[in-house]
């Protein structure tokens, strides 16, 4: 009985002296009661969130069977199209001659414009929507880029400024040249054989829709399921 005792009380000097080693047993009969204790019960949903819940489901489901996405594409012509998952942007790279690397950046749709309608009735009208390129055009590490800032219509794409960027030596206020559509008509007809021949031209925009309306869909699909699985927590 006294030996007992003596082990007891040398016991609790040791936890005095080294906290941790307190600590370490207390978290270690914690886990050994979290593991052979019974599960605990789940948790009954308000009716409020199972409402939530049937109604997200429900959409997904529809947005599912009315306009299924499909697999991103990869590749466009001579570009890389790397897919940026849960981002309002996507991104297409290629080069061009030996020297030459192009990149560029697009948004998802970022405005529209109102055009009436065509057909029996004049007094409709139809949405053209509108997405934002940035156009980097580079030969070599550390030289200077051409970039143009395009915008790109279902059926056209349209070049908006013009800039010659030298990364790490821009002046604080640098002159950034003057409104692309201010430039002589023959200028910009140049401009545009340019980009043309690198593949950044209407068949682009046309393709870069096309994409932006299925990416629209993805994301939106996991939005709705990432919504419904912190309600279910």
């Amino acid at each position: 009985m006294a030996s007992s005792l003596l082990r007891a009380l040398r016991r609790a000097c040791t936890w005095r002296r080294n906290p941790r080693a307190l600590t370490a047993v207390t978290a270690t009969t914690r886990f050994e009661a979290r593991t052979y204790a019974a599960p605990p019960e789940p948790l009954t949903k308000s009716p409020f969130d199972s409402n939530i819940i049937r109604i997200l489901r429900n959409e997904i489901e529809y947005q599912q069977e009315y306009a299924p996405p499909h697999q991103p594409e990869t590749k466009f012509n001579s570009f890389t199209v790397e897919e940026r998952r849960g981002e309002q942007v996507v991104t297409i790279n290629r080069k061009f001659g030996e020297c030459e690397d192009i990149r560029i950046e697009a948004t998802m749709f970022d405005g529209c414009e109102h055009v009436p309608a065509c057909g029996d009735d004049s007094s409709g009208v139809n949405v053209r929507l509108h997405l934002s390129l940035i156009v980097d055009i580079s030969k070599g590490e550390g030289e200077d880029e051409l970039e143009f800032l395009c915008s790109a219509w279902p059926e056209c794409l349209n070049v908006e400024k013009v800039y010659l960027l030298k990364r790490g030596r821009m002046a604080a206020r640098p002159y950034i040249g003057p409104d692309f559509r201010d430039l002589n008509a023959k200028v910009q007809e140049k401009f545009y054989e340019y980009l043309d021949a690198r593949g950044v031209n209407d068949e682009l925009a046309v393709f870069l829709h096309e994409y932006m309306m299925n990416k629209d869909r993805i994301e939106l699909l996991r939005w709705m399921d990432s919504l419904t699985s912190f309600v279910e927590r």
